[in-house]
């Protein structure tokens, strides 16, 4: 069951000068462009399809769900709420800043309710108060999982991997950045644990565990799980070097723009997979492009991007 809220599939694009700079041959690596989709763009759309289905199906009047104060799952939610004709509260935990608005922005552009909880810890005991309050004042709220994955949301990338499948038969290596986890499991119940890299972003403390436990809950097996740690830096969010390298050089050889948070250190682990030979040359290659470039906008490192074009004042 679900709701349609983009088109499919999305596209695989060749990036042969990507490829070439991490060392791969100019022909092993596509890119399949999962920022292309409706909604602003980003993997979320795809979970989002069958959460709000469930919640269409129960009778919801509100979408509320909880992230960080940049969360791409969180403004999705708000745009597929507006898409449905239903209204969206975001708890979004964390310190927002007006000079970095990102996602935030957008959170407001399409009327969703921000509740800011600045301990992140007490964020899902404010998510109970929310809907609490809010049935309480007669509405129905749908509560969706953080980032989108339960069992449920994961289920959009078993479409994904089917997709992937007919676009890109037999490919030795799908790359694609985790965090909460639902995006691979979906990846992993369709291709198969071997075939799937996860690159760890810091955004959970057990990634592992939630990635297997999702695979599980939706018929696959997660034995042999793929999952690098070495790309988190000092936390969820933190600037990295090889995530900043990875970002321009993306961009760079391919116009591909990618998010300091999710994206550049999905990419970076690619690359750091090249150097230690857990891909070699000639393997058949897929980098998903999870989307999130509003974050970029709320983040230190676009600032640091602006001050390389835009004289200190």
């Amino acid at each position: 069951m679900t709701v349609p809220l983009s088109a499919w599939p999305t596209p695989l694009h060749p990036a042969p000068r990507l490829s070439a700079a991490l060392g791969l041959a100019p022909g092993d690596l596509v890119v399949k462009r999962d920022d292309l989709t409706d909604l602003g763009g980003g993997n979320k759309v795809r979970k989002l399809e069958h959460l709000a289905a469930e919640a269409v199906a129960a009778g919801a009047t509100v979408l509320v769900t909880s992230g960080g104060v940049q969360s791409n799952h969180a403004r999705m939610t708000a745009a597929a709420a507006a898409r449905l004709g239903l209204r969206a509260v975001l708890v979004l935990g964390g310190e927002p800043s007006a000079q970095r608005p990102g996602n935030l922005a957008l959170d407001a552009a399409l009327g969703a309710r921000v509740v800011v909880v600045p301990d992140p810890a007490a964020v899902e005991e404010r998510v109970a108060a929310v809907a609490a309050e809010l049935r309480a004042g007669g509405e129905v709220p749908a509560v969706l999982p953080l980032g989108g994955s339960s069992a449920t949301g994961a289920r959009g990338y078993l479409a994904c991997a089917a997709e992937l499948e007919e676009q890109a038969p037999g490919a030795r290596h799908v790359v694609v950045a985790v965090g909460s986890g639902g995006t691979m499991a979906g990846l992993v119940a369709g291709l198969g644990a071997d075939r799937v890299l996860g690159v760890d972003t810091g955004a959970v403390p057990d990634p592992a565990e939630r990635v297997a436990g999702l695979v599980t809950a939706i018929g696959g097996s997660a034995q042999g799980l793929r999952l690098r740690r070495d790309q988190v830096g000092d936390g969820y969010g933190a600037r990295t070097d090889a995530a900043v390298t990875a970002l321009r050089t993306a961009a760079r050889t391919e116009g591909l723009l990618l998010d300091p948070v999710y994206t550049a250190k999905a990419l970076a682990g690619l690359a750091a997979a090249v150097a230690d030979g857990s891909i070699r040359r000639g393997e058949r290659t897929v980098f998903v492009h999870t989307g999130g470039l509003p974050g970029l906008f709320g983040h230190p490192v676009a600032a640091e991007l602006a001050g390389e074009v835009v004289p200190a004042s």
